[in-house]
Formats: C-alpha cells, structure tokens, sequence
C-alpha cells in the first residue's frame, strides 16, 4: 500500500491544498513548473499527481520529465488543468488522465493550453480569472436551459476565446458580447447561483481516485 509520504500533489487554484488535505493525505506542492517532477523524484515519490502547473511565468512541465517518471516506474496521474492537458498527451506512455478536462482534451474539445489557464493571487491561490472550459460547460448549461439561444452561445463562446486569459472573467465576456440585455441579467443572474467550476470537480475526482487507488 503506498504511504501518504510516497504521494506528491502539484496544486493550487482548482483546489486549495488546505482543502485538499481533508480528502487525501499526501505533500502538496505548487503549481508544477518545468524541472518539478525530477526535483520531486529524488523524494523518491510513488504517485505524483499533476493538477495545477504554470503556464507562462515559467516554462511549463515537460513531457520529457514526466515519461522519466513513468520509465522509473511512479504513478503519474494528471487532470484538472495542466494535469488533463499532459494525461490527453501521454496516455499511450502510461499517464492516468481523469476529470471531464482531460476527456475534453483528448476528444479536441479544447485544445490550447489557455483553455484551463487562470491567473491567481501567489500568496493566497485565489483565482482571479475564469477558465475558459469552465465557460464552455456553463453557458452549455445555460443554452439546455433555454437562458440563451444557439447563437447567443456562438457569440459568447467567441467572446471568451478572444480574451487573453488572465482577463478572462464572466462580467469581462457578457460586456463584450452583443446579445439582449434582460439575457445577460438571466444569465448572470445563473451564473452567480449555478455555475460550476469544472476545474475543482476534476480536482476532487483526482484525489478521489487516488484514494481508492492506494487501496489496491
């Protein structure tokens, strides 16, 4: 059975590792950069697990680290954010991708690295932008509920990629998009009261998987 000690976690927005530790006993470190992992692998780690990374303050995690990982026989299980994006790339090397992320990346639902990157406060892991997957499942919702018609979603979806992501937030997107004014009151009205953040359901998934992971 492998000991919480052998379990590194890379998190930070999509669940805080406060919270986290409530759920999985395990070292949590920040958002993984290039170089982490093989620094993580002199601790001689059994699991790593990749939720959240950086994406341009630092040069992002590499492949090339993560297969060294695998080759040296760690569990590596990623979803999320970066997690999903590096599982939908290394799947057939033998990363465990989970979360409706990482199905999303290796179906070509999304396929940029922006399409989960926020920007956040450093000292507290706030999050101050929305993910653009997040967008996407939400203003879904809003479109099954009747909130918005087909080409209010269109305009909506192009509005949000066209953001440069640390921008990226609902009141930002609905200003910037031309559809009536009582649906934007709808669904911003929705939004505040029902949206889901998809990143931090990924998040829990990936502890809830290890969980039962390390049971076997």
């Amino acid at each position: 059975m492998i000991t919480s000690k052998k379990i590194i976690v890379f998190t930070g927005t999509s669940i805080h590792p406060d919270e986290a530790r409530g759920i999985l006993d395990a070292d949590y470190r920040p958002p993984v950069g290039r170089g982490d992992v093989i620094k993580a692998l002199n601790d001689k780690p059994e699991l790593i697990a990749i939720i959240d990374g950086v994406f341009h303050k630092r040069p992002a995690v590499s492949h090339k680290e993560i297969l060294k990982a695998l080759n040296e026989g760690v569990t590596v299980v990623g979803g999320a954010s970066m997690g999903a994006l590096r599982a939908s790339e290394l799947e057939d090397f033998g990363m465990i991708g989970i979360g409706t992320v990482y199905r999303d990346y290796k179906e070509g639902i999304i396929e940029a690295d922006d399409d989960v990157a926020v920007v956040f406060n450093p000292k507290t892991l706030e999050q101050l932008s929305e993910a653009f997957i997040s967008m996407i499942y939400n203003f879904k919702a809003a479109l099954k509920k009747g909130l918005i018609d087909e080409d209010d979603f269109k305009r909506l979806i192009e509005s949000a990629k066209s953001i440069y992501y640390p921008k990226r937030t609902y009141k930002r997107v609905l200003k910037d998009t031309n559809i009536d004014e009582e649906k934007k009151a709808v669904l911003q009205k929705f939004l505040d009261e029902k949206a889901k953040d998809i990143k931090r359901e990924d998040a829990l998934k990936v502890l809830e998987y290890i969980k039962e992971y390390i049971k076997k």
